[in-house]
């Protein structure tokens, strides 16, 4: 990677990605997602330095949706110990949809196979601690507005109550949970809680930046402070590789080839070990659930900059 060429050949790649945007189709299963043009495409890179390079829609914001099950993950990770997430919560892939119920009911465990798909999401935000949601919520922002930089990081309200309207299969899932003795939570909160958490509002930019401190093994790339300890990025970045894309990760593994996590209001957060971080927005997904034009910029990317880590 040449860092002069590289913000012409980033704006080149967007641009080349753009096409994609018209395959596909917006989550129109939350009716505020559904408002979103489809049609937008943005892409930043976060440098080792702090540098951001960027192209396309980088500013524009979108809710997090999946990406933040990361950083629910890190801060239940940091509150519990591996040892006790990983009771309640496996560690496979599944080739499953994203929201599928069918895996709870079939193993003789109940638990969720990971902490990527909505079932083992909704179990680990069970276990971030707080007097109340907005106690625990606040656990989430903590963490992810000392990681971008931005202490204004906040949900977006208007996500937030169009998700929560109309989330009658999570609601399903937490009470299988619950039923199972996975979820040792009030349903209730905890849903409103991954709600929340899933409505934060972003840039490309800011998920590029959060990309780099995942990279970097959890320290801060402007301060050198350590903010996640180095196994719990570890784990992070190894569940990003092997269930980040949903029910595509295999296939996303081999043709783009480093980690990343995706969320259905179109956004991809990738990190490249000790390279760089990467945020993609393009609300045009595929049928998995992925940005179709996000996913091709991803691939073109890496194949122009030899990003892949195996």
């Amino acid at each position: 990677m040449d860092l002069k060429q590289a913000p012409d050949q980033l704006e080149q790649i967007r641009n080349q990605s753009l096409e994609f945007t018209y395959m596909g189709s917006v989550a129109s299963y939350i009716p505020e997602l559904a408002k979103v043009e489809r049609h937008q495409l943005g892409v930043a890179v976060c440098l080792p330095d702090g540098t951001i390079l960027s192209a396309g829609d980088a500013d524009v914001p979108f809710s997090m949706q999946s990406i933040s099950k990361i950083f629910s993950l890190i801060v239940a990770l940091c509150q519990n110990g591996k040892d006790y997430v990983f009771r309640h919560v496996g560690k496979e892939p599944t080739g499953d949809p994203f929201n599928s119920i069918i895996k709870l009911e079939t193993t003789e465990s109940h638990k969720p196979l990971n902490p990527m798909i909505n079932a083992g999401a909704i179990a680990v935000a069970g276990m971030i601690r707080g007097a109340n949601v907005d106690e625990r919520l606040d656990a989430v922002l903590a963490l992810m507005r000392k990681m971008t930089g931005n202490p204004h990081l906040s949900i977006n309200q208007a996500v937030y109550c169009s998700e929560k309207k109309t989330a009658d299969r999570n609601r399903a899932l937490a009470w299988f949970l619950k039923d199972s003795g996975i979820l040792e939570t009030d349903v209730e909160e905890t849903l409103d809680l991954y709600f929340r958490h899933c409505s934060i509002e972003v840039t490309a930019k800011e998920v590029a930046t959060l990309g780099m401190v995942l990279a970097a093994d959890g320290i801060l790339v402007n301060t050198g402070e350590r903010v996640i300890p180095e196994e719990v990025a570890r784990i992070c970045k190894t569940f990003m590789v092997t269930c980040g894309m949903y029910n595509a990760s295999g296939e996303f593994a081999i043709d783009v080839g480093i980690p990343a996590k995706s969320g259905v209001a179109g956004g991809i957060m990738a990190t490249v070990p000790q390279r760089m971080g990467i945020g993609v927005f393009g609300p045009s997904l595929d049928e998995k659930g992925n940005s179709v034009a996000g996913v091709k910029l991803l691939e073109l990317l890496s194949k122009e900059w030899k990003l892949g880590i195996f």
